[in-house]
Formats: structure tokens, sequence, C-alpha cells
């Protein structure tokens, strides 16, 4: 019963919370304006500014910035028990996080739809365009990286993952055809597009559908990223309308939907209790983890839970990759200011509901019964096999593991059969990983392009990549090279090439972190150039300013940690972040004192007098 209360009270908090707290932001501080311009409109070319129904907005940014991260976050964060992990999620998510991924789109609407690097040149100091740029640079490089192995890691642990994840992307062309170029209504194309999702799920582990799916399990890691890759370029360049919005839409349908299905089973179980393991015995759903392991009770190998467990959840509170969603793609696509409460705040505190759903998976579904290594567990024991020890619980198939098995036992209280609440959860995360990856590499390219803009040499080296092809063959290049490498110590070969990014995976939660914590600094002169009150947003900026940069200084300097085991990759990356961070700080102690009240110099006209075309205005 503990179980359902929380999960009841957590929605109703953050329903509370988006009519209260939402609303007031909105009205009150940023004062949205429905007849304001917004860049969609005004700078609107059909590939990147595209004014589009805000469910569908919503369904691109809320897919985009979930990923992997309210899953795998919480998943392992509960190895320190469920309180901890469970009050950072619901209180960080709306206090931190809602605030930072609201706040940045915003600004970047009102600055057509400038990125929020490109964004603190003006507002902040010239030099921390640079800075921040070279951040964002650096983290999508590892998402880019990262998120082939991700994806490739959950097919091979799910294989009835691949076609239905294959099958949305013609499903999601012919959706964005229908509804841009013939101007179908969205209701009824939507459904079908869901039901045929599902179908995909149900046979698609059954004759000739789970011979391909078996397969393609097999490929290597690196074939799955040179894949993968190849699609991002695709889904990059082609307008925003063809594959990007809407496969990002019918993802969220069938990701929300599937949250509402984990939810009622939740319901289910809490008040009835689940069959498990084709027992005829009822199982009560209780919470069989700790409250909290911490001190002397902390588990072995654990880092310390202040301040790792807030970088550890990451997404599931706050990230830093939310305002590169929000300022890079999105901004660039509300037809509305209004929109923006719905979108910004309220796909964060979805996100955060998601991933409480996942701590109550990993903490009580587990509990009803698990296989894992070939062993079955319940209760206490299916807790313990999988986080008895930091080292148990760390690995990326554990956590997946853990959620998906903990949320497929809520869907049979539902009746559901086994297969098809695991194949469904198992899409589920690879569905997630797809569209962060599919709009990572989007916002690389603009990343790329604006950095060609703000370092120029005598020979115009770096011209080139203002254009969105070049732009984003340099991206896709630069990720398959990192992730080409082996890990740590493996041989060169084909079999362990496409793992690269793992070498530099330590760095992306306080980098990540510390993304949230400069995009907040941005926000906080924004509006102090503005006369804007500030109390909401200046604690969670210094908080999200010190916590990343304490959590890697530990890494870099405690025993055995980079510099102490000679990681001089991992150490020479984490070492540069801290001094831009430093570097961008000092740049805001200097500046801060001139700029209150002072508006900064206005964007140059759309079309100044004597030009022609659409790109007098444009930064981006």
């Amino acid at each position: 019963m503990v179980t359902l209360l929380i999960a009841l009270g957590s929605f109703i908090l953050y329903l509370v919370a988006y009519h209260t707290y939402g609303k007031f932001l909105g009205q009150k501080i940023f004062r949205l304006d429905s007849n304001a311009k917004v860049p969609s409109t005004e700078l609107k070319d059909g590939i990147d500014y595209v004014p589009t129904k805000r469910n569908i907005i919503f369904g691109h940014h809320f897919t985009s910035i979930a990923g992997t991260g309210p899953i795998v976050g919480p998943a392992l964060a509960v190895v320190w028990g469920w309180l901890p992990a469970l009050l950072w999620v619901i209180f960080g998510s709306i206090l931190i996080g809602a605030v930072h991924d609201f706040g940045s789109l915003v600004i970047s609407m009102r600055n057509r739809g400038q990125t929020v690097g490109d964004v603190a040149g003006r507002v902040l100091a010239p030099r921390a365009r640079l800075l921040f740029l070279s951040i964002l640079f650096m983290a999508l490089t590892i998402v880019l990286a990262i998120f082939g192995l991700v994806i490739a890691s959950v097919f091979r642990m799910y294989p009835s993952a691949i076609f239905p994840c294959i099958i949305q992307i013609p499903i999601a062309i012919t959706i964005g055809i229908l509804i841009h170029k013939k101007g179908t209504n969205i209701l009824i194309p939507c459904i079908l597009a869901l039901l045929a999702m599902y179908l995909s799920v149900y046979f698609g582990n059954s004759g000739i559908l789970d011979k391909f799916n078996s397969t393609l399990s097999e490929w290597s890691t690196i074939t799955w990223v040179i894949v993968l890759l190849i699609y991002c370029y695709i889904a990059s360049v082609l307008p925003v309308w063809t594959l990007l919005q809407p496969r990002d839409f019918i993802n969220s349908l069938q990701l929300l939907s599937s949250i509402g299905l984990v939810l009622l089973g939740l319901i289910v179980a809490g008040i009835w209790g689940v069959n498990c393991n084709d027992s005829d015995l009822r199982t009560n759903l209780e919470i069989i983890a700790p409250i909290a392991r911490i001190g002397e009770n902390s588990p072995e190998g654990a880092p310390w839970i202040f301040p790792f467990l807030f970088i550890t959840i990451a997404c599931g509170a706050i990230s830093g990759f939310h305002c590169l969603v929000s300022s890079g793609t999105t901004s660039k696509q509300i037809s509305s200011e209004k929109d923006a409460q719905f979108i910004g705040f309220g796909s964060m505190l979805t996100e955060g509901f998601l991933a409480v759903l996942v701590i109550l998976a990993c903490v009580a579904g587990l509990g009803l019964g698990t296989n894992f290594n070939g062993e079955f567990f319940k209760g206490e024991a299916a807790y313990n096999a999988r986080y008895e020890s930091w080292g148990g619980a760390a690995g990326l198939s554990s956590k997946i593991g853990a959620f998906v098995d903990g949320a497929a036992n809520f869907l049979k209280a539902l009746s559901i059969s086994e297969a098809f609440a695991v194949s469904l959860m198992g899409v589920f995360v690879a569905s997630f990983a797809a569209t962060t990856l599919d709009t990572a590499c989007r916002l690389q390219r603009y990343v790329i392009q604006e950095l060609a803009s703000t370092i120029r040499t005598k020979k115009d080296i770096l011209i080139p990549f203002k254009d969105k092809h070049s732009a984003t063959i340099l991206a896709i290049t630069l990720a398959f090279f990192v992730a080409a490498s082996p890990t740590a110590g493996a041989d060169w070969s084909w079999q362990n090439a496409g793992k690269g990014g793992l070498n530099l995976w330590p760095l992306f939660g306080a980098t990540n972190q510390l993304l949230g914590g400069l995009a907040f600094l941005v926000i906080l002169f924004w509006m102090r150039r503005r006369n804007i009150s500030l109390w909401f947003v200046s604690i969670p900026a210094i908080f999200m300013l010190l916590l990343p940069a304490l959590a890697m200084s530990i890494e870099l300097f405690k025993e055995n940690g980079w510099i102490d085991k000679k990681n001089y990759l991992l150490a020479t990356f984490g070492f540069s972040t801290l001094l831009l961070e430093f570097w961008m700080i000092i740049e805001a102690l200097l500046a801060w004192p001139k700029v209150k009240g002072l508006l900064e110099n206005p964007l140059p006209e759309i079309n100044p007098p004597g030009r022609s075309g659409k790109e007098g205005g444009r930064s981006c």
C-alpha cells in the first residue's frame, strides 16, 4: 500500500505544481504572451523553423529530453535506498529541473530560437559564448558516441524490441506527410499508428520476425553504431516535420500510454497483488529496499551519497542536456508563447513522474519475483541480488534489467503475458534512447554551426561547417571515432569496437549537470537585465554549479581517482571542464555589477534595409 500511496501522491503533487508554481512562472515571471512573435513564424523555413501544434511539440520535447536518463539514473541511485532517490526526484524536478527547462525555452524563444550558448554571448559576455559552446560540443559528442552502445545493448538484451523500433520510422514518415502536406486530421492517423506499434510489439517475437530480430541482435556494437549514425545524419538534415517531429510524437503516444499501463498495473498490484512465476499464489506489492543506506550501511564500493546521488539520478530531476533541446529544437517549433509552460515545465514534471515509477519498479516491482543470472529471486532477495554492492548495480544491463523486470511485473497484474510485458518495456527503453540520439545529432549540428560562426581564422577554415550537411558529417564522424575505439585495456578488434564512448562516460554525469548550472547562469543574467525577481533561480543556480564541480573534483583527486590511476584521458577532459566552468564563473562575476537593468544589444533585423532573403537575423 505504501508503494501505491507514493505513486498516486507524487502524481497529484506534480499536477498541483504545474497548476500553481508553473502557472506563477508563466504569468508573473516570464509573462508569456499569446500575441508575441515567435521564431517559428518569424524565421519559418520549413526545415528547422516550423510552427507546430503544441501536442506534437510536447511529444518531441518529452521523448528527446527523457532518453534513458530517468531510467538508468534512478535505477542505479536506489542502491543508496529508496527515500533519498525519491525525494530528490520529486523536489528536484519541480523546483530545479522544470524551472531550468522552462527558463531555457523562454529565453531562446525571446532570442529568435538561439541556443542558450548563443544567448550567453549576448547577455553575459562575448567569451562566454565560446566557453559554453565548447562544453556543449564535448557533451554532445559523448552522447552520440555512447547512445549507439546503449541501443545495441538493449537490443541484445531484448531482441524482440528491434522490429518495433525499426517500424516506427516508416510509420513516422507517413504520419509526417499526412499531417504536413495533406492537412489530414491528426487523430485518426495517430490512433492507427499507435495500434500498429503495439501490434509490432505483440507479433515482434513470433515467426519470421523472431528470426529477423535474432539475426540483428547478433550484430556487433560497431555495426549498430554505424547504422544509427547514418540514420542520425538523415534525421538531422531532413525538415523536422518529415521524421523528427512525427517520430517523437508517435513515440510519445506509445511511451506515455505505456507509462499509463505501468501506473495502472501498479495500482492493481498494490490492491490485489500479482501472480508471478506461474504460481496461483498472489504476491503482495511492498517496498523491499531499505529506506536509506548511508554511513556504515553504505553499499560496498559505492561513492559518497553526497554529491553523487544528485549526479547519478541526472535527468530524473535536472539535466543540462534539456537546455539544448529547449533552445535547440523546441523553441524553433512553438507556435505560441503560451505553449511554453505546457511543453517546458510540463515535460520535465512528466519525466520526474517517470523517474518515480522507475524507482518503484526497482524497489517494489522486483520483489514480486524476477529471474537474474539463472536464478529466481523474490522479496528482499530480489533487491539484494542486484544492489548488494555498487559493482553489482553499476552495469548498464543490471540497471536496465532491474527496471524492465520490475515494470513488467506491474503489467502482469493486468493479466498481460510476461513475454509481451518484457518486450514492451524493452521497446520503451530503446525508443527513449533512439529519440535522444537523433535529437542530439541535430543539436550538435547547431552547435558546430554556431562554433563555425564564432571561431574565424584568416583562411576561414571553419566557414564550410556553417552548412548543415558538413556540420552534421563532422558531428557523426567525431562520434564514430570516439565510439570506434575499444574500452581501456581492451584489444582493438571489430567485436570490441563501438564501446569507446565508455572511456568518457564517467565524465558525462558531472558535465551534464554542469550544463544545467551554466544554463541557470544565463537565465539569471537575462532576468537581471530585465529587473525580474531572481529568488527562484539563484539558489538552484548555485546548487547546480557547485555540485558537479565537487563531484568531478573528487573523481579527479581522490585515492584511486582519475589522476591516481593515470587515466590521463578522463583527467584531461575533467580538468579542462573545471577550468571552463571556473572561467565562465569569473566572467559572470565581472559582468554581474554592470548589467542590472541594462538590456543587451538587440538582434539585427531579419531583413535589414538593402538586403533580401531570410538570413539577415539568423544566428544558427
